[in-house]
C-alpha cells in the first residue's frame, strides 16, 4: 500500500503523524511511504531522517494526496484539505467530528473511509490512541493554568503551591480519566489543594488510594460541581464521552460566580468543551476573558510539545497503521476488533453511534458499511 504523511496545517500544530521509526516499520512490511517535505520539522524530525529510512519525499501536499492510498495525519483535515481526498482512500487521524459538523459534511461527500484515533476503544473501555495525548494535555493543562494565574498573564496572582503561612491554590479537576489524573499529578507535585470530581465512584476510590489522601474526591452532581468551581482558583475540564459532544458541566452562571481572575482550562474543547463559556483558541492566542475569568481552550494542547507528542503518538498508532496497510480496513478490524469503534465514516455513512447522534445523522454499522 502507498502511505502518505502530510505536514499539518492547523494553526500552531507542529506534530507529525509518523516518525522515521514508523517509516522503517511500514517499509519492512513491503509498503511505500510518501512524506511531504518538512512535515516533521516542527517536531525536530528532519527530511534526511525520513529519507534514511526509505521514505519518498514529496514537495507538495497535493502530491501526497495524489499518491497515497492511506493518509496518516494528526489533526482533523482542514477546509482546504477536504477536496484533495479521493474516493476509496483511507484516513487515519484524530477527527473529533462531533465538534466539527462542517468537516463531517465535507468528508461524507468525498467517499473515503475515515478512522478516528479518539474512538478506538478496547474491551475495558480504554482509548489506546487517545491516551498518550490525554496524558500530555493533562500535564500541560495544569502548567498552563499555573502560568495564567499569574497577575501579569491576566490571572488573580495566585501561586498554586502557596508558601508557608499562605494557603495553596485550589485546583478543581472535572473528570478523573487519563487527562484528569495527569493534571492532578502535576497539581499535587506543585503542592496545590486538589479536588477531582467524577461520576465513577470506583475511579475516585482508585485515585484517592493512588494519592494517599493528598487529593479530595467528589461525586459528580450539579451542587458539588457548583460549590467546587465557585471556590476554585483553577478549574480543569477533562470530561470525555468517546465520539460525542462533551457535556456542559460548568454553566455560564457558575462562571459568573467565580472569583475575578480565576482560570478555566478546557481540555475537552476538541469535543466542543465542557464549560458553557468556552470557544476554541490557538497556541498563538491561547486565552480569552469572559466574566473576568481567564479561559484557556486550545484545541491541540499537545501540539505545544510536538517532539514528545509525536513520538508518544506514533508509539500508540503504529501497530494499527501497519495493520491497515497490510490488510485494509476490513482485515485490520478482524485482527484488531477495537478498530471497529474507530470507523467514523464510510463513504456517505456515519458509522459511530456517538458521532451519529451528535451530528443528528443516521447510524450505519461499520461492518455493514464496509461490506464485511
Amino acid at each position: 500500500m502507498k502511505i502518505g504523511v502530510l505536514r499539518e496545517i492547523k494553526p500552531s500544530e507542529y506534530r507529525v503523524a509518523l516518525t522515521p521509526t514508523g517509516v522503517k516499520e511500514l517499509i519492512a512490511h513491503g509498503h511505500r511511504v510518501f512524506v511531504e517535505r518538512e512535515a516533521g520539522e516542527g517536531s525536530t524530525i528532519h527530511d534526511e531522517e525520513y529519507e534514511a529510512q526509505g521514505a519518498e519525499m514529496l514537495a507538495l501536499a497535493d502530491d501526497v494526496f495524489a499518491e497515497a492510498d492511506l493518509i496518516l495525519k494528526v489533526k482533523e483535515p482542514q477546509a482546504s484539505e477536504v477536496p484533495k481526498f479521493r474516493e476509496g482512500q483511507l484516513l487515519f487521524t484524530y477527527l473529533h467530528l462531533a465538534a466539527y459538523p462542517r468537516l463531517a459534511e465535507g468528508l461524507l461527500g468525498v467517499g473515503i473511509t475515515a478512522i478516528a484515533y479518539e474512538t478506538v476503544q478496547l474491551p475495558d473501555r480504554s482509548l489506546p490512541l487517545l491516551a498518550p495525548m490525554s496524558e500530555v494535555a493533562g500535564r500541560i493543562g495544569t502548567q498552563a493554568g499555573a502560568y495564567f494565574l499569574q497577575k501579569a498573564n491576566g490571572g488573580r496572582g495566585v501561586l498554586l503551591g502557596g508558601v508557608p503561612g499562605v494557603r495553596p491554590g485550589r485546583v478543581v479537576i472535572i473528570g478523573g480519566g487519563v487527562s484528569g489524573s495527569h493534571a492532578a499529578e502535576i497539581a499535587v507535585g506543585m503542592q496545590a489543594n486538589v479536588t477531582i470530581i467524577d461520576r465513577d465512584l470506583a475511579r475516585l476510590r482508585e485515585l484517592e488510594t493512588r494519592y494517599h489522601g493528598r487529593i479530595e474526591t467528589l461525586a459528580s452532581n450539579r451542587l458539588n460541581v457548583e460549590e467546587a468551581v465557585l471556590d476554585a482558583d483553577l478549574v480543569i475540564g477533562s470530561v470525555l464521552i468517546p465520539g460525542a459532544s462533551a457535556p456542559k458541566l460548568v454553566t455560564e452562571d457558575m462562571v459568573r460566580g467565580m472569583r475575578r481572575g480565576s482560570v478555566l482550562v478546557d481540555i475537552a474543547i476538541d469535543q466542543g468543551g465542557c464549560f458553557e463559556t468556552s470557544h476554541e483558541t490557538t497556541h498563538t492566542d491561547p486565552v480569552f476573558t469572559k466574566h473576568d475569568i481567564v479561559h484557556y481552550a486550545v484545541g491541540n494542547i499537545p501540539g505545544a510539545v510536538p517532539h514528545t507528542s509525536t513520538y508518544a503518538l506514533t508509539n500508540a498508532t503504529l501497530p494499527y497503521a501497519v495493520a491497515l496497510a497490510d490488510h485494509g480496513a476490513v482485515g485490520a478490524i478482524e485482527r484488531h476488533p477495537e478498530l471497529v469503534d474507530g470507523v467514523n465514516i464510510v463513504g456517505s455513512h456515519v458509522t459511530n453511534k456517538a458521532v451519529a447522534s451528535s451530528l443528528g445523522k443516521e447510524f450505519v454499522a461499520p461492518r455493514v458499511a464496509l461490506g464485511a
